[in-house]
Parts: structure tokens; C-alpha cells; sequence
């Protein structure tokens, strides 16, 4: 079914690679990045042409991605077994169905999202209609990350679709399968002129970016988010960027250890730990420490078997880079708890709870994609708020605990994209949530209602009347100190009434 991407010859010799679009059944070929100019120009065409616009053919996309999910599930399924071993339950939970969700909810909204948002009318504006129209911004690049790799390319296609842009997409480099089933299935149901899709490495997305787009979408790790707001600045273009970080979980002396750990165990190992919101670290009250070692070991054996290699549940890690890096911050840091086995020739690593962790060691120095968990104790909240303040913003914070005021300071006192109380990654699915990083995490948000916004132009529209002249003379010069007095004693009295005024 899927095919190995391969470069041909004069793709090799020229290094830079990006991919084109194929029928339904061709391979994926990689060729110049002459490519990506010609799709932008076709797209750039198609948009000015006013091909988007319509409110039936955003539906009628929209209704293409949900009927392209539908009929090559288990293509997807095959795709990200072959590229992360992922199981089907994950796939279908956490990629194709998330993806479903947010474009039958933009189906359902739709007509409510694109019609004009009326505002509150001053004094000198009462026979007038002042408007906030959502323009689509034009053609989008959307970069997706690895880890999900089918969710974080399609949930803000959702989004750019509703709002009416064109879009490239370019899926990761790293999950081979999953990217060719994109770039096959992507022409065949969506419209051929509007929506392409590329394979661009990520020493290559910066020129590519430099091509000029009119908004960029990335997801992925704080280096390379650098890297593409860089590049998306030399041509003022804005970004949006989803990125990892280290994400704290504190865990409270008052809190159901059960719940709490199955919680936490799910959302750490799901995708074996591949993950930009799974708790990276744990936070422990020094009280409850033993208890939730214990409870963890219980729990693993429970959801992985006391062999998890062999576990039809547990995933591998995406490659030998990663798997790499992260084997090497395992072993250098805390002490083993849980697990530890590592196995090169399957990428496999067993899930890991670590101890004894400093806040120095390599595991704390950058976020985890691996099925690792590191567990530090604090003597209280105070000290947890701490910690979590003295690094840099997260994407989620997380706490656990039955005391509803200990909850209400973790949200309040620390600074992160999202946070979510005795659960974790919930939050940052949910259509009705946005969901997006602050500082370090990144920048701007999306999902339902957000996504529209984040690619779409506010454009504030005043639609006067050529009426009331004899108020509005009093702007023109020559300048009268008469018709101050009289501006001022207006605004003063609609300052009283409405809180502002302005009578020009």
C-alpha cells in the first residue's frame, strides 16, 4: 500500500528536496523546490480568483476532509503502525477522530463564524453601522510535527478551510508512511487548485517560507520554531507556533492516588511519550511519594503487561535520533524505578519512572519525547509554584489534588499556555478551548472558533451616512476655539453615558 519515499538522482545532487503532489497511487517523489513556487503560484491564483469564498465550497471541503478520514481509516491505522507502531485504538482516538470533531464543528458553526460582527455604536455613529468582517488571509503554509502527525496537519487545515484560504500542508520527514498517505489522498478529495501538500525537511522549510506566504502555522520544538519565526519575519509574515516545552505535573498529598496515577500514566506513555502535552515531570508532595511509585508500577503492569515489548498497546519511538537522545538522558539521570530496558533494533523503550532526579540532571535540561518519567518532591505548593516559575513558560501546567484551593493557586500563580486540573491532555483537544503556548511554548492559538480567527483578517468597516453634516463641520479648519468647547462638552457628556465618545 505505502511506498518508500525516494529521491531521484537530481534531487540528490541539488540537496534541497521538497516533494510533489501525486495522484492517487503514484509515489511521492522528491524534486526541486521550484515545486513549492509553482503550488504557491497556482494557490496564490485560485485564491485571488475568489475560488474559496463561498460559504458552500468551504462545506463541501470540509465535508471532503471528514469523508477522506472516514474511508481510508485504515489506511491511517496501517500508516502510523508502520512509522510509530502506534496502536489502532491510539490512532483512531487521538489523530482521526480529534480531526473529525473540529471539522464537523466548523460545519455546524460555519455560517455563524463568516457572518459580520456588529459593534457598539458611539454618539457620532448612531445612523451608521460599524462592522468587524473575518476576511481570509490568503494562502497558508501549515507545518506539521512528527508526534501527531495526521491531527496537527489537519486540525488547522480545518481551520484555514473555514476561514476560506488556500493551504499547503507539509507534513513530517520523520513518519515517512503517514506523510505519502497525505500527499496521496489530499489531491484526490480536496480541491486540486487551493490545497497541496509538500514534503520540505527542515533545513528546507525556511527557504520555502521565504517564498512568501500569508501566514505560517508551525508545530514542533523550540529550535525550530526559532528558526521558522526567523524566517517568516525577513517578509513580515505572521506566525503561529505550537511548541514543547517542559510541562510540570504536580501531584498533592490530597489527592485519589488510583485516579491520579492512571491519569497521569496514560497520558505520559501514550504514543510511547511522544508527545508536546503529556506531563513531561512530576512535582510530588514528599508525603505522598512512596505511594505514587508504588501505584505507578501497579498501574503499568496493568495497562503494558509485565512485558510492555510485547504489548500490542505500546508504541516505538519514530527514530534512531530520538531514540538516541533520549536512551542518553536516561541513563544519566535519577535512578530507575520502573523500566529502564531499552532495545536499539526496535526503537523500543520500556516505559520509565526515574527518582532521585535533580533539577541539573540531563532529564530536566529539555523535554522528554520518550516514555520517561521523572518524579522531584516538594515539601509543598509554595514550593511547587516555585519550581514551575523559575522555568521558562510552559505550554501545560497540570496539578492533582482534592482541595480546591491548592488547585485555584496553581492556575493562578503560574504562567502557561493551558492547564488542567486532575486530568492531562484533554485541554488542549477540546473545539470550544483554545489552545496555544505563551513565551517559550510559542505564540497564537487554534481549534473550533480559534482556528477561524487565527486564519482570518479582522477588518473593522465604518458604513456612514452622508447625514448630520451640521455636527461633523466641527472637525474641519479653520480651527475655532468654539468648536473645541463644543467637541469637549459632547465627549464629556458621552463619557458619562457610554464611557467614550467621538464626534468627528
Amino acid at each position: 500500500m505505502s511506498r518508500k519515499v525516494k529521491a531521484c538522482s537530481a534531487c540528490q545532487r541539488h540537496g534541497r528536496l521538497t516533494c510533489r503532489r501525486t495522484r492517487l497511487g503514484d509515489p511521492c517523489l522528491k524534486t526541486y523546490p521550484l515545486e513549492s513556487v509553482d503550488l504557491l503560484r497556482r494557490a496564490r491564483v485560485a485564491f485571488q480568483a475568489g475560488r474559496t469564498l463561498k460559504e458552500n465550497f468551504r462545506l463541501a471541503q470540509l465535508e471532503a476532509v471528514v469523508q477522506m478520514l472516514e474511508e481510508h481509516e485504515c489506511d491511517f491505522v496501517d500508516a502510523l503502525g508502520r512509522d510509530l507502531h502506534k496502536p489502532r485504538f491510539e490512532t483512531v482516538v487521538s489523530e482521526l477522530i480529534l480531526v473529525k470533531n473540529e471539522a464537523v464543528y466548523a460545519i455546524n458553526n460555519l455560517k455563524k463564524w463568516m457572518q459580520p460582527q456588529k459593534v457598539e455604536r458611539n454618539l457620532s455613529t448612531t445612523l451608521d453601522d460599524c462592522l468587524v468582517i473575518s476576511e481570509p488571509l490568503g494562502v497558508v503554509l501549515i507545518i506539521g510535527t512528527w508526534c501527531s502527525p495526521v491531527q496537527m496537519c489537519l486540525v488547522p487545515l480545518v481551520g484555514a478551510i473555514a476561514a476560506g484560504n488556500c493551504a499547503i500542508i507539509s507534513p513530517s520527514e520523520s513518519t515517512v508512511h503517514t506523510t505519502e498517505l497525505l500527499h496521496r489522498l489530499i489531491p484526490s478529495y480536496l480541491d486540486n487548485e487551493c490545497f497541496h501538500a509538500i514534503l520540505a525537511g527542515l533545513s528546507d522549510l525556511p527557504e520555502v517560507i521565504e517564498l512568501k506566504f500569508d501566514h505560517v502555522f508551525f508545530t514542533g520544538n523550540k529550535e525550530d520554531g526559532s528558526k521558522i519565526a526567523l524566517a517568516a519575519a525577513r517578509t513580515l509574515t505572521p506566525v503561529t507556533l505550537i511548541l514543547g516545552g517542559k510541562n510540570p505535573c504536580y501531584v498533592d498529598q490530597h489527592c485519589d492516588i488510583f485516579t491520579t496515577v492512571q491519569r497521569i500514566a496514560w497520558a505520559r506513555f501514550h504514543n510511547a511519550g511522544q508527545s508536546l502535552v503529556a506531563p513531561d515531570y512530576i512535582l510530588c508532595h514528599t508525603d505522598v511519594k512512596a505511594r505514587l511509585v508504588q501505584a505507578l508500577k501497579c498501574c503499568l503492569m496493568e495497562f503494558y503487561g509485565s512485558n510492555p515489548q510485547e504489548s500490542r498497546s505500546f508504541g516505538r519511538i519514530v527514530n534512531l535520533e530520538i531514540f538516541n537522545r533520549t536512551r542518553g538522558i536516561l541513563w544519566r539521570s535519577g535512578k530507575v524505578a520502573v523500566g529502564g530496558h531499552v532495545i536499539e533494533a526496535e526503537k523500543y523503550i520500556a516505559p520509565t519512572v526515574l527518582t532521585d532526579v535533580a533539577e541539573s540532571d540531563p532529564v530536566m535540561q529539555k523535554e522528554i519525547f520518550g516514555p520517561v518519567l521523572p518524579i522531584l518532591t516538594v515539601n509543598n505548593v509554595d514550593e511547587a509554584i516555585s519550581f514551575i516559575n523559575k522555568q521558562e513558560k510552559p505550554l501545560c501546567v497540570y496539578a492533582y489534588s482534592t482541595n480546591g484551593k491548592v488547585i485555584s493557586r496553581l492556575m493562578s500563580e503560574t504562567c502557561s499556555g493551558s492547564f488542567c486540573s486532575n486530568d492531562c491532555i484533554l485541554q488542549s483537544v477540546m473545539v470550544a478551548l483554545p489552545f496555544g503556548g505563551v513565551g517559550a511554548s510559542g505564540m497564537g492559538s487554534f481549534h473550533g472558533r480559534y482556528s477561524f480567527d487565527t486564519f482570518s483578517h479582522k477588518k473593522s468597516c465604518l458604513l456612514r451616512s452622508a447625514r448630520f453634516e451640521c455636527v461633523t463641520y466641527l472637525r474641519y479648519p479653520p480651527f475655532e476655539e468654539r468648536n473645541l468647547s463644543l467637541m469637549t462638552w459632547a465627549s464629556s457628556l458621552s463619557q458619562k453615558s457610554q464611557g467614550w465618545c467621538q464626534i468627528m
